[in-house]
């Protein structure tokens, strides 16, 4: 299942199995991408795509609708908004045994950060999403573990299956984002928020609520 699937090819994190056979379904809303989706996936009889605006309330419908097994294996979410409560929703229902998902990387452990949970969420420039240590309140109510992070995105996978092969979200954090040495290169985007990777928690919290100043009721916020 791909949320965000995009064109379906271009930084794509399913096309590879896509194109090795798998069934896959993709979910796309801009009109031009999930027409390019359709048209990609046209040629691999077992992948499937739909137009659709993904929310928290209409997703377990959506994958029920397409008859997606409910320990589907690889779940990869990436819409830009309320990605959190969009996975809070399929994890109540589906069990998928691996799951990519992009999250706000720029906001370091240990403070929780979450976009509101709104329908027509539109993203704007460095807020969306949640940080990786909100995502700690999924992996404890569902029982799932961090694998790791891989720059913007992590890997968590359910607890009986990968629990020898978890680690904590700080060392993912400081392994697959924090400490990559071509971090600054291929991230230069977030040189305004880098200041955050410096400062001690409460700090981190002080500098986001100015930082997001014009959005303060559109977000929740607080220290692990």
């Amino acid at each position: 299942m791909d949320i965000g699937a995009g064109d379906g090819v271009r930084s794509s994190n399913t096309f590879a199995l896509v194109q090795d056979g798998w069934k896959v379904l993709g979910a796309e809303y801009d009109s031009r991408k999930a027409s390019l989706l359709a048209q990609n996936y046209s040629f691999y009889p077992r992948s499937r795509s739909c137009r659709f605006l993904v929310t928290s309330t209409n997703i377990v419908d959506l994958l029920n609708a397409y008859l997606v097994e409910k320990d589907f294996a690889v779940l990869s979410l990436d819409i830009d908004g309320c990605d959190y409560w969009v996975l809070d929703a399929i994890l109540s229902e589906f069990r998928p045994r691996l799951v990519v998902s992009e999250f706000n990387e720029k906001i370091p452990p240990p403070v929780k950060f979450v976009v509101n949970n709104v329908p027509e969420f539109s993203l704007r420039h460095h807020f969306f999403g949640y940080s990786v240590s909100k995502l700690g309140d999924l992996l404890e109510k569902h029982d799932y573990v961090m694998l790791e992070i891989e720059f913007n995105n992590v890997v968590i996978a359910p607890a009986e299956i990968a629990r020898e092969h978890s680690i904590s979200i700080e060392d993912a954090y400081s392994k697959g984002y924090l400490n990559r040495p071509d971090r600054k290169e291929k991230f230069s985007a977030n040189a305004n928020m880098e200041p955050l990777l410096g400062m001690d928690p409460q700090q981190c919290v002080d500098f986001l609520h100015n930082f997001y100043a014009e959005y303060k009721d559109e977000y929740q916020i607080e220290l692990g």
